[in-house]
């Protein structure tokens, strides 16, 4: 039944996307309880530090339990600078996406190397680090006391109080966070990163640099969450390292792992799920999290893999398309064209982007040619 739904939402990819992006718009407007929409902003803000979690997690395959360090950094960062800097949000976001990226660097640099469980250990205890420097220095993060008074974001002089401004704020980043890594899968760097997560001796021996690749996706996922940071900060107005633990870090790949491995849309699902899904539980107040507990476990039984892990969209589009033609599936030059103006490229192409050549039509007709010999 699952598999049906994603089979229509891929043919209805632009309908849907669509309506989404309707809906979205228009909640706003036709939820008007600040209780609602605080739902939503948070929600959002979740999505995307989900999005930026699966880019490391599921897509590079690096399991991560110290993602709330780079949110805190980058909450932070906006914190300090903007209580006693009095910089412009258009300053500070930008700063704390760097100092978040900066982190993300100098931990990868040494760990990066590592595999398995030994880098999600140590991402663990980064994690941890980052909470006690936190707590312990009185002087720039005000200790367990935390941040007060933290100035609401302005930019270019349009300062945003209300709830709309800034469901519509955390909505523009979650769009072009998705954008961002959208575009990222879909370049030469992406294909290099699914390599690595599939088989990375095969990628290696393909002429691939792990380590470059490795790097780049783990500094842009601690970017994008402490850009999130720094919303969180200039929208709650107070923070305090008891909202960086590690507490947060194991919530926000239980989004990720509900919602499904390397998978966009279930980022989006599993983080708007279990972002509502307390709220709605709230009246169960002795049982609430008993109830989620089970549904959680409930759901990695029946599928392990997440709500959408095992699905491949971008495999399904282009199994639809190759199922509306009457095309050679052995290869060759027709094959090659009519790939190339569907804007499909296939496995022997993606070697390609690693620096390989690209088949000729004479090897196409080769490998035919030897195909049929040796079937006679």
């Amino acid at each position: 039944m699952l598999e049906k739904f994603c089979i229509k939402l891929v043919k209805n990819k632009v309908l849907f996307m669509s309506l989404v992006l309707i809906l979205a718009a228009a909640f706003p407007f036709i939820f008007s309880s600040k209780y609602v929409l605080r739902i939503g902003i948070i929600s959002l803000m979740y999505v995307m530090l989900a999005l930026s979690l699966n880019l490391m997690t599921g897509m590079l395959g690096q399991m991560s339990f110290g993602h709330a360090a780079f949110w805190g950094i980058g909450a932070y960062t906006t914190a300090i600078l903007a209580t006693r800097a009095g910089l412009p949000s258009e300053i500070t976001f930008i700063l704390s996406a760097v100092m978040a990226g900066l982190f993300g660097a100098i931990l990868g640099l040494p760990v990066l190397k590592l595999k398995g469980y030994y880098f999600t250990i140590v991402t663990m205890v980064f994690c941890e680090i980052i909470r006690v420097v936190e707590i312990n220095w009185m002087k720039l993060t005000r200790g367990p006391l935390g941040i007060m008074a933290i100035p609401k974001p302005a930019f270019f002089g349009l300062r945003i109080t209300s709830q709309r401004g800034f469901y519509f704020l955390i909505l523009i980043l979650v769009i072009l966070t998705a954008i961002i890594i959208k575009n990222i899968m879909n370049s030469r760097i992406g294909y290099a990163v699914l390599a690595i997560r599939d088989d990375d001796l095969a990628a290696e021996a393909m002429g691939v640099n792990i380590f470059r690749y490795k790097l780049i996706i783990f500094i842009v996922s601690s970017m994008l969450a402490g850009v999130a940071g720094a919303f969180f900060a200039q929208y709650t107005g107070f923070i305090d390292p008891s909202s960086f633990s590690g507490v947060q870090s194991n919530e926000m790949l239980v989004m990720v792992i509900f919602g499904g491995l390397g998978n966009m849309f279930g980022s989006f699902f599993g983080a708007i799920t279990l972002s509502i899904l307390p709220e709605l539980l709230r009246g169960f107040q002795q049982y609430r999290q008993l109830i989620y507990g089970m549904l959680l476990v409930l759901l990695m039984l029946v599928r392990p893999y997440g709500l959408f892990g095992s699905i491949n969209f971008k495999y399904l589009a282009q199994k639809m398309n190759l199922s509306k033609a009457q095309i050679p599936v052995t290869g060759g030059a027709e094959h090659d064209r009519y790939l190339k103006s569907n804007r499909i490229k296939p496995a022997l192409w993606r070697i390609g982007c690693f620096g390989k050549h690209k088949p000729s039509d004479t090897e196409g007709r080769d490998s035919r040619n030897n195909r049929t010999k040796w079937r006679r």
